[in-house]
C-alpha cells in the first residue's frame, strides 16, 4: 500500500467517525433516547482474582451481569481506581473499600459512555461520621465541589451498602449527587439523555398533582422533598435498592429513571 493511499484511507476513516459524532449520533439520542454506544475498550483490564472476589462475595448487582459486561463493570472499575485518589482519614484505605466504593459508582454510571468526570478527583473516608467545616456539623456523607471531594463516614456507607432493602445507600447518594451536577453542565449524548428524562422526573417534585401521588403511597421518606437534589439522590437509592416495589408502585416515575441513566435489567 502506498504512502498517499494510506492516508487517504486515513483520513477517511477519521471523517467517517467525525460525521458518526458529529451528525449519526445525535439524531441517534433523539430517535431512540440512548448513545449510539457505552461500551467499548479495545484494551479491556481485568480485577485480580481477590478484587474479583469482593465482588462477588459482595455485590449483588456485578453477579446478575452477563460474562460480557462484568468484564465491562472490572474495566470500569480499573479505571475509577486510577483516576481518583483515595485517601484515608484516621483509617487505612483497604481493596474492599477501593472496589466497594468505585463499583456503586460504575453501578450508578453504567449506562454512561463517559462516565469518569472531573468534578472530583478525591475520594475522602472517615471510619466514622466526621465533622465538615463546610457547615459545621457532623457528616455521613457529602460531596464537596470546591473540594473536588466525595467524603463518606466507612461506618455509613458499608451499612448502606449492606443493608438492600431500606432505601438508604450512602454511595448511591453522593455519587447521584454528582452526576446530577456532571449533567447539568454538560453536553455528551448521556448527559443530554440524562438531563431529558430528569425534567420528566423532577415535574413529581415540584407538581403538585404529581407529587401529591407520591405522598400517598409513603414510600420515599420526607428528606426527598427538601430540594430537587435530594429528591433525585434518594429517587436513585430506592430505584437500586428496591426496583420492584418501586415500579409497582410507581410504573411512570419508574420509567423515566431508567431512560435517565439509561438502565436496563441485566
Amino acid at each position: 500500500m502506498s504512502l498517499q493511499l494510506f492516508i487517504s484511507i486515513l483520513f477517511g476513516t477519521l471523517f467517517l467517525l467525525l460525521l458518526i459524532f458529529r451528525v449519526v449520533e445525535p439524531t441517534y439520542v433523539l430517535i431512540f433516547n440512548k448513545p449510539l454506544y457505552i461500551h467499548w475498550y479495545p484494551f479491556s483490564k481485568k480485577l485480580k482474582l481477590s478484587q474479583r472476589q469482593i465482588l462477588i462475595n459482595d455485590f449483588p448487582f456485578y453477579n446478575r451481569l452477563s460474562a460480557k459486561k462484568k468484564m465491562y463493570f472490572e474495566h470500569r472499575i480499573i479505571e475509577f481506581v486510577a483516576k481518583y485518589q483515595f485517601i484515608g482519614k484516621d483509617i487505612n484505605v483497604t481493596e474492599q473499600m477501593q472496589i466497594l466504593i468505585a463499583g456503586t459508582y460504575v453501578m450508578l454510571t453504567f449506562g454512561m459512555r463517559n462516565y469518569l468526570v472531573n468534578l472530583f478527583d478525591k475520594i475522602i473516608i472517615y471510619p466514622f461520621n466526621y465533622f465538615s467545616i463546610v457547615n459545621q456539623a457532623h457528616h455521613k456523607g457529602e460531596f464537596n465541589p470546591r473540594m473536588k471531594a466525595v467524603v463518606f463516614s466507612w461506618e455509613d456507607f458499608i451499612i448502606g451498602h449492606s443493608t438492600s432493602n431500606d432505601n438508604i445507600n450512602l454511595g448511591l447518594h453522593e455519587f447521584s449527587h454528582v452526576l446530577h451536577f456532571h449533567c447539568l453542565k454538560s453536553n455528551d449524548p448521556s448527559a443530554t439523555v440524562f438531563f431529558d428524562a430528569f425534567n420528566e422526573v423532577i415535574k413529581y417534585y415540584s407538581d403538585p398533582v404529581l407529587n401529591k401521588e407520591l405522598t400517598r403511597t409513603d414510600y420515599f421518606r420526607l428528606y426527598a422533598y427538601e430540594n430537587q437534589f435530594e429528591f433525585l439522590s434518594l429517587i436513585l437509592e430506592h430505584f437500586f435498592e428496591t426496583p420492584h416495589v418501586f415500579k409497582s408502585l410507581h410504573p411512570e416515575l419508574y420509567a423515566h429513571v431508567a431512560a435517565m441513566i439509561n438502565f436496563k435489567d441485566e
